[in-house]
């Protein structure tokens, strides 16, 4: 039975949210137990509500949270009873075999670097998004764990990052590719330069230079850039994807015939939503540190939470940490 820590008190739409994840999730997967981390109080009122709520849900009190804008280190630091640092010492301990949270991204990784470490040889964790393609999902890494990152430290993000394309999304000798303006080794800066001779030599499958036009055409499995730029990519497509299904509902509304044709074309909109919807999606792997965890989106409601603790399951299945430390090695 794989058991899971979730952090009850992070997100937008805690801790209901995470109480329903954690129910529709126990209810999917029957080899799986789920803690639930937060005020024991709100939890259980919480949990009563929901019907027939299984019994591999439990509850571990935390008498503080930490919130989204706090100062991640400060607040990790001072609040040792938060629900993250609560659920990252039931992992420390061995008590759990994952943690999940959709709450404070800063607190978690500090919280998970001081409680869990990283993988020996592995410089900086990465925090791996998933993105649609025309061939499947596509790995990309960093998406902000880190600003300023090294040759070297890309060269692993490649490494990694193949390796969850691999075990966890069973992509079978991922293609992997360096983010930069232009396909020519020749192109980049002195920190793409350098990485790319770094990628070549590695063991990974490594193909080369990508732009970020050719991300969702599925030219690559696993993307690579430093964090700064990754965490601008992320950012830019979440915000144009939310931009584009407004204007979209508003040319509809315009006519009776645009109405018409909307109606016709649900089958198709559904189907598309499915492919780009980060609920189905659930939540991004912090790769290189010495644990599973996972990251959902701060606005995650109990779908994204329950596919974030499907993703949680199937890294500990897949024994990624200990894929990715014999890989270091």
């Amino acid at each position: 039975m794989i058991k899971i820590a979730l952090d009850a008190m992070g997100g937008d739409s805690a801790p209901e949210a995470p109480v329903k994840g954690a129910c529709l999730a126990a209810e999917k997967f029957s080899d799986i137990e789920i803690v639930l981390v937060g005020d024991e109080e709100k939890l259980n009122l919480l949990l009563k509500k929901q019907k027939n709520c299984s019994s591999r849900v439990s509850i571990m009190h935390a008498s503080q949270s930490i919130g989204m804008n706090e100062a991640p280190v400060q607040a990790v630091k001072e609040k040792k009873n938060a629900s993250i640092n609560v659920a990252l010492d039931l992992a420390r301990a061995k008590m759990v075999d994952a943690v999940v949270t959709a709450g404070n991204t800063g607190a978690f990784m500090a919280s998970a670097l001081f409680r869990l470490g990283r993988i020996k040889g592995v410089e900086r964790p990465a925090i791996a998004t998933i993105f649609p393609s025309n061939r499947g999902p596509i790995t990309l890494l960093d998406m902000g764990a880190n600003i300023d990152n090294s040759p070297n430290q890309l060269k692993q993000f490649g490494e990694m990052g193949s390796l969850y394309s691999e075990h966890i999304l069973h992509v079978n000798n991922p293609k992997v590719g360096l983010l930069n303006i232009g396909e020519e080794k020749e192109k980049g800066n002195a920190l793409t330069k350098a990485a790319w001779d770094l990628l070549k030599k590695s063991k990974i499958n490594f193909s080369g230079n990508v732009e970020s036009k050719e991300i969702m055409n599925g030219k690559v499995d696993v993307v690579v850039c430093d964090g700064f730029v990754g965490n601008l990519i992320l950012k830019f497509a979440e915000s144009l994807s939310r931009k584009i299904v407004d204007l979209l509902r508003e040319e509809i509304k315009k006519s009776f015939l645009t109405k018409m044709g909307a109606m016709l074309l649900f089958p198709a909109f559904k189907a598309l939503k499915k492919i780009v919807d980060y609920d189905e999606f659930g939540g991004a792997p912090l790769l290189g540190l010495n644990g599973i965890c996972i990251k959902a989106h701060g606005r995650s409601n109990e779908k994204a939470l329950m596919n974030a603790i499907r993703v949680a399951k199937e890294s500990v299945q897949a024994d990624l940490v200990s894929c990715i430390r014999k890989f270091e090695k």
